[in-house]
């Protein structure tokens, strides 16, 4: 690719290079890789792509929130949002101790404690004890729960078939990957 104007006339610059003015008004100058024209990588979160990122999550977030509140309400209209990931996980993970429960939420004990204590009154959930350990206790999904929990997730799952029905279903499964990525990296 050939630039033109300013001090790039008849140059050759490397497809997919980023091509700004210099700070110090010299005209243009071209990084390549990320490698502004010191060599250096460039980093930190004022780059384009991550407040494109920064942006695009909030936005993602917020939709999602609100969405989850939704959710919750048909499971059960006394059911609080925040607790509708705890009775996805328990459909996805089968028996769990509150201890672990609480760790992939990311929540503490206190607030796990209340959460379980309010799924069990709601009829979603139950305990028992774990065999392993006689001092702890198992969480699980009660018929009740499985069955509305199913109900809810196919209907998003129906939900999300349609919003993205013009996707070709290779970006589909590569934004599933990306976002499983994303999530890995965020647990560490």
């Amino acid at each position: 690719m050939t630039a033109v104007g300013g001090n790039f006339q008849d140059r050759e610059i490397e497809a997919g290079a980023d091509v700004h003015e210099d700070g110090n008004g010299d005209g243009p100058r071209v990084e390549s890789g990320g490698a502004p024209s010191g060599g250096v990588p460039r980093g930190g979160p004022g780059r384009p792509e991550f407040l494109d990122l920064e942006r695009e999550l909030t936005v993602l977030l917020r939709r999602a929130r609100a969405k989850q509140g939704e959710m919750a309400r048909e499971v059960h209209p006394d059911l609080e949002s925040a607790a509708y990931g705890l009775l996805v996980r328990l459909g996805e993970a089968g028996r769990q101790r509150a201890t672990e429960l609480a760790a992939y939420i990311g929540v503490g004990k206190a607030t796990m404690s209340r959460q379980l204590r309010a799924l069990e009154d709601l009829g979603l959930v139950a305990r028992e004890p774990d065999p392993a350990d006689g001092r702890a206790w198992l969480v699980h999904l009660t018929e009740l729960g499985r069955g509305r929990v199913a109900k809810v997730r196919e209907a998003r799952r129906a939900s999300y078939v349609e919003q993205l029905s013009h996707w070709d279903r290779r970006e589909v499964a590569e934004l599933a990957r990306l976002l499983n990525q994303l999530n890995r990296g965020m647990e560490k």
